[in-house]
């Protein structure tokens, strides 16, 4: 009996242990503070169709972009994807801070490393893709998209819901392909993390982040809700796996802007969740970590391993790059 008690305190001792290794193990993401705007878009003809501010074919030279995506071609150079339209100054501004959001802005850089790019406008802006034209018989919105490449493809998942689905051999023209999945509570904000042969894809829906499952793309699981929300409104999740564990990056809109200027709607606030469980970031703060200065933020890595984060519309309308480094918590 002796001998299985003093077994049991020496797997206690071990098993407490290991858990304080691992709690030392978590690391914190943690900005530099220091933007660079990265891409700024030109003036451009409005693609249509007609909103109440907007008309069709009339050139508009401020454009504002939004939830946007990273992705390198073939030949090395880097692309951003995002939500864009004119901007629209409205009495209340509120009625379209949105406005037009029917397609998608396309940037490239001339340069082969991520760490080259980080020059004020360094984005070569291009034709705007997927406008309605291009996409007989769906929605007119086409919002945040998010690229992998599967099968020697890249792969667009754009919504909102229904969550929709484009391929491109080379970034330049795509192919829509119809629906993926809707949720009946509104899916927003798409983000694809592959990990262990499986695509997790989370997004945003009613005070909550959820997620669904695919070994394929095509066929999705039942949504699962893997964050709960109540004291602000989820946009934009990155979902990452690094040094073990995974780690969850939501912004906030928590309706505190105050009408004055439109730059004000976008909030900055982006929150940071830990954990262990790629389905389960608990209620509110009970896993949060963080939080950083971003709107709309991507999180990835350049060629020479350093982290970024991304910003649109704060600190300058545009796509701002923020260097990002993890410390021991």
């Amino acid at each position: 009996m002796k001998t299985i008690l003093n077994l049991f305190i020496v797997v206690s001792v071990l098993l407490f242990q290991y858990q304080l290794v691992a709690q030392e193990q978590v690391l914190i993401p943690k900005q530099a503070n220091e933007y660079v705007r990265i891409y700024k878009a030109d003036g451009d003809y409005f693609f249509g169709p007609d909103t109440p501010e907007l008309k069709e074919g009339k050139w508009y030279h401020e454009w504002v972009p939004n939830d946007h995506t990273f992705v390198k071609d073939k030949v090395g150079k880097w692309h951003i994807f995002g939500i864009t339209h004119p901007l629209v100054e409205t009495d209340p501004l509120k009625k379209g801070i949105h406005e037009g959001e029917y397609a998608s802005f396309h940037a490239v850089s001339y340069a082969t490393t991520f760490k080259e790019t980080l020059k004020e406008d360094h984005y070569n802006d291009l034709s705007k893709i997927l406008t309605p034209k291009d996409r007989p018989g769906e929605i007119l919105a086409n919002h945040a998209p998010y690229i992998i490449k599967k099968d020697g493809l890249y792969q667009m998942v754009y919504g909102h819901s229904p969550m929709r689905l484009a391929v491109s051999t080379n970034l330049y023209d795509w192919i829509p392909k119809g629906e993926l999945f809707s949720d009946k509570d509104g899916a927003r904000d798409p983000n694809l993390l592959f990990y262990k042969s499986t695509y997790y894809l989370t997004y945003c829906s009613i005070k909550s982040v959820r997620m669904v499952s695919s070994t394929d793309l095509i066929n999705w699981s039942d949504p699962k809700t893997i964050l709960k929300t109540n004291k602000f409104d989820p946009e934009s999740p990155t979902l990452l796996f690094y040094n073990n564990t995974f780690y969850l990056f939501v912004c906030a809109w928590e309706d505190d802007w105050d009408e004055k200027d439109i730059q004000g709607a976008y909030t900055h606030k982006a929150y940071v969740y830990n954990s262990d469980n790629l389905t389960d970031f608990g209620v509110d703060a009970e896993k949060e970590i963080t939080v950083l200065n971003s709107h709309a933020p991507e999180i990835f890595q350049g060629e020479d391993g350093q982290w970024y984060i991304s910003s649109v519309e704060w600190p300058n309308r545009g796509v701002n790059i923020d260097k990002l480094e993890w410390i021991k918590k």
